[in-house]
């Protein structure tokens, strides 16, 4: 690995655990993160898909998610609808039904290339509700989390050249003026 992508590695590496400890992720839950290896590259998204970067983002976010013991959730690109690569145990764990399509660099994009041929038994969905979730290079992950997005400010704010936005969620606040709520549910 060049030294690049080493960098690129690590800083999606602290980007990814950030996220992960400040949105008070439990065990299982789903972690969503959408990836352009364009943009990672400082050029304009879908122009220049690359495995190399790919392999560099998605290493260091793998990482921290199996260290914080929760399902990374892959994004795909608009050529697939923006479909999902998950582990089959969690989309089982979920009731996520699955689809039959396997990510390519052009059509879903390196970072769930990647995704599909890191994970141990990898399968397709077409939507998730991820209790939060990180989107490198501006691919637009929202409809793929939980109804109430909270925004989430990490200090690794780019990766690569792409810009990274990270979000957790919580429940829905229900009720009137005289309801109170428990700040510690997430």
């Amino acid at each position: 690995m060049t030294e690049e992508m080493t960098i690129i590695g690590e800083e999606a590496y602290r980007a990814a655990r950030e996220l992960l400890e400040t949105a008070g992720m439990e065990e299982g839950w789903l972690f969503v993160v959408g990836c352009s290896t364009s943009e990672v590259g400082g050029v304009t998204i879908g122009t220049f898909s690359s495995p190399d970067v790919a392999e560099a983002v998605f290493g260091g976010v793998y990482q921290a998610a199996q260290e914080a013991g929760v399902f990374l959730v892959a994004q795909c690109c608009e050529h697939l609808n923006r479909a999902l690569i998950m582990e089959k145990e969690a989309a089982q764990r979920y009731g996520y039904e699955i689809v039959n399509v396997v990510p390519q660099p052009k059509a879903g994009g390196s970072f769930a290339t990647a995704a599909y041929k890191a994970f141990d038994c990898p399968v397709a969905v077409e939507h998730v509700k991820a209790h939060a979730g990180m989107d490198i290079g501006d691919t637009l992950i929202g409809m793929h989390l939980k109804d109430v997005a909270v925004p989430v400010r990490i200090r690794t704010d780019r990766i690569g050249d792409a810009h990274v936005v990270c979000a957790r969620t919580r429940p829905k606040y229900i009720g009137g003026e005289r309801a109170q709520y428990d700040t510690n549910v997430r």
